[in-house]
């Protein structure tokens, strides 16, 4: 029969030699061999077992070659002919077996190529190694097989990357890591402190003038061990995050266990990504201060002069009130001519109201940040700022970075205002609200920077360029130098990135591309707006845009009986249940898995552990709690599942199974056909999809909505 019979779907799934091959081999044999060489094709391997074979349209393949679908749909062939019909396989596509020889090369470039992108990952070196494989043309070797060599590849790496690290270390520094985890004989005495590195762990808290302290005296400690600069400049991110992980996940006593070259690694990258997020945690704890400074002040001042504020009405009719009895007797007294007109109550109220909203409003808020500024915070602010090493790559903001350098310099001396020879840049730093405060006058009537005021004024604008990203931090890494997030091969290849971008390389062509998608937006909205009866344009404001409130939409026809019958078949379901039966049917706890090289955990044994520690986490009950549910478990079982088995990076990918699945079993006929839906008590989703509500936030760093 010819190729040219079928429909669409099944035209033409092998090629003709590939047919004739097919067409050679007995009825029995045909379509198992059929299915073997197009999966083979494809993948450069044999199918391994039923769900390898879902992506082939076996019934359509079947009709191609005239044979019949088996009933039980197996593909089942004697030991022989399958061996047989393998290796006519592999010499129609030039492929051969795997030897012990190659296992040895694959295993090193899987070390040398693939460990460090796949960060630990098994999955992701097997993938690799298939590939690779289909590269030399050799037939990868049996699951087990694969497995075993992607872990020794992993292993190989780890030994090799602990031995250069190691080595590149003195043994002062080495010793100095080994501090960090205390004496074994201190850690079991009675009323003894916690290792240097529990200490480490901990988060900063709620910005406060302890927490500065104590984040500062971490990133000194952390400091002092002194590491080599550019000790991890070679080193892969994944790399040093497992270490940090590991570091992360044991106790002190188990970490003083494990080989001198794998234990000081690890010391060593928690060391030095411990320092980046110690710098930025300082960062955070400086800008929020800053701001903290300025909205207690905001509140305190508005609150003492709201008490002292009483809106007068008719504002208007009493200036001409009082401009007609002035210029009708120009030369009587004000309490005889004026206050018979206007009260002399309502004239002090209309002082109050003045005060309250104009100059003086401004000035007393000047006044009490200043003092709130040197009377508490600028006992810390000064020795964050000598602990930080700010940079900037453009010359626009080389005022604020003077201004800095001019506050550290002079931040221990006692002088009220700066010498007079100092050049004190103003321009580009000090803002209107403070402009008028940091200037005054001297004896001699010369023109003076008050010192404490100028340092308020430079915070503030310090704050708003390492928000966006004008001003950097050394050593940090949400906060680092903006060009480090360009691949380091962007200058080399800026036509590929560009291309990957869609992006034009001429700055005039992308910038006359967005002009023409705002004309053409801004055009639509024009046409549209005066013919849409549900917007309307006001005289307020030169034309307020006000838009009709849209009708609630109808429940869907089924929602109801979906409803009554979920409370009827499950009346008093809790939330536990309900994540129970979510991992049940999506299994998301099986990337729940500990960074460390083998878990003596049961998967059977701990599940449950990572449902109560999941509910216990994101109900804020706590494990403690979570505990006394007779669960056959201790709080202290969950703390340890907590620590080594849950992280950031495997709860996202929990939570994109949990996403997908949701996703996919979500009945339109039930729910409708909306492309955004979430839910949350004051957190921040990120919305995408046509949801006018979305918003880029520098807070949380992508686009997104707050719902209360």
């Amino acid at each position: 029969m010819s190729n040219q019979g079928f429909s669409e779907l099944a035209l033409q799934p092998l090629a003709p030699s590939d047919y004739s091959m097919v067409m050679a081999k007995s009825r029995e044999n045909r379509l198992t061999f059929a299915t073997w060489l197009m999966f083979f094709r494809d993948h450069g391997r044999f199918p391994r077992g039923p769900s390898d074979l879902e992506s082939l349209d076996i019934a359509a393949l079947a009709r191609q070659i005239e044979v019949t679908v088996p009933a039980d749909g197996g593909l089942l062939l004697a030991e022989r002919t399958a061996k047989r019909l393998r290796t006519e396989i592999r010499v129609r596509y030039g492929f051969r077996e795997a030897t012990v020889a190659d296992a040895d090369s694959l295993t090193e470039w899987l070390r040398d190529h693939a460990a460090a992108e796949a960060g630990g990952e098994i999955a992701a070196m097997v993938e690799r190694l298939e590939t690779r494989c289909r590269e030399l043309a050799i037939e990868p070797p049996s699951v087990e097989r694969v497995e075993r060599i992607a872990r020794a590849a992993l292993r190989a790496h780890e030994e090799r990357f602990h031995a250069d690290i190691y080595g590149r270390l003195s043994p002062a520094i080495r010793e100095r890591l080994d501090e960090l985890l205390g004496s074994a004989e201190g850690e079991n005495a009675t009323g003894s402190a916690p290792a240097t590195l529990l200490t480490l762990c901990g988060n900063p808290g709620r910005p406060s003038l302890a927490s500065m302290q104590e984040e500062l005296a971490k990133l000194e400690l952390i400091r002092g061990i002194d590491l080599p600069a550019d000790l991890f400049n070679h080193a892969s991110p994944r790399d040093l995050e497992r270490c940090r992980r590991r570091v992360a996940v044991e106790a002190p006593h188990e970490l003083r266990r494990h080989p001198d070259a794998a234990r000081i690694t690890w010391l060593a990258a928690f060391v030095y990504l411990r320092a980046r997020s110690l710098t930025d945690d300082l960062v955070d704890l400086l800008i929020e201060t800053i701001h903290r400074i300025g909205a207690r002040a905001e509140r305190k001042v508005e609150r003492e002069l709201l008490n002292d504020i009483k809106r007068v009405g008719g504002k208007q009719n009493l200036l001409f009130e009082l401009a007609d009895a002035t210029l009708a007797q120009p030369d009587g007294v004000v309490r005889e001519v004026v206050f018979p007109v206007v009260g002399e109550e309502t004239l002090r109220d209309l002082v109050k109201e003045w005060k309250a909203t104009g100059p003086t409003y401004r000035t007393t808020l000047r006044t009490v940040i200043r003092n709130s500024y040197q009377g508490h915070y600028r006992r810390m602010v000064p020795k964050l700022l000598a602990a930080l090493e700010f940079r900037s790559n453009n010359e626009r903001h080389r005022p604020v970075m003077q201004a800095l350098e001019l506050v550290k310099r002079f931040a221990d001396t006692k002088l009220r205002t700066f010498p007079a020879e100092e050049e004190v840049p103003l321009d580009g730093v000090v803002r209107g609200l403070w402009r008028d405060a940091v200037v005054e006058k001297d004896a001699a009537g010369r023109d003076r920077v008050n010192r404490v005021t100028y340092e308020v004024a430079v915070l503030e604008a310090l704050r708003e360029q390492l928000r966006c990203k004008e001003i950097w931090v050394v050593g940090a890494n949400r906060y680092r130098n903006p060009d480090e997030d360009l691949p380091a091969d962007f200058e080399a290849n800026r036509d590929e990135y560009y291309k990957a971008l869609d992006l034009p390389l001429e700055a005039d062509r992308f910038i006359s591309q967005v002009q023409d998608e705002m004309r053409e937006a801004l055009d639509t909205l024009n046409r549209g707006l005066k013919k849409n009866p549900d917007v309307c344009i006001g005289p307020k404001g030169g034309g307020w845009i006000t838009l009709t409130p849209l009708d609630k939409q109808p429940d869907p026809p089924n929602l109801k009986a979906f409803k009554a019958e979920l409370n009827a078949t499950w009346p008093m379901t809790s939330l536990l249940d309900m994540v129970k039966e979510t991992d049940l049917r999506l299994g998301f706890t099986d990337v729940l898995k500990s960074p460390t090289a083998y878990e003596t955990l049961e998967r059977s044994v701990l599940q449950p552990r990572l449902l109560l520690c999941l509910h216990g986490i994101g109900t804020n009950a706590g494990l403690q709690r979570m505990a006394s549910l007779e669960s056959g478990v201790t709080a202290k079982d969950l703390a340890y599942v907590r620590r080594r088995y849950i992280s950031v990076d495997t709860l996202r990918r929990a939570i994109a199974i949990v996403a997908d699945g949701t996703l996919q079993a979500r009945n339109p006929a039930i729910w409708g056909s909306g492309t955004t839906a979430c839910a949350s008590d004051s957190k921040h989703y990120g919305a995408w999809d046509q949801n006018l509500t979305t918003q880029w936030h520098v807070r949380y760093g992508g686009r997104g909505i707050i719902i209360y």
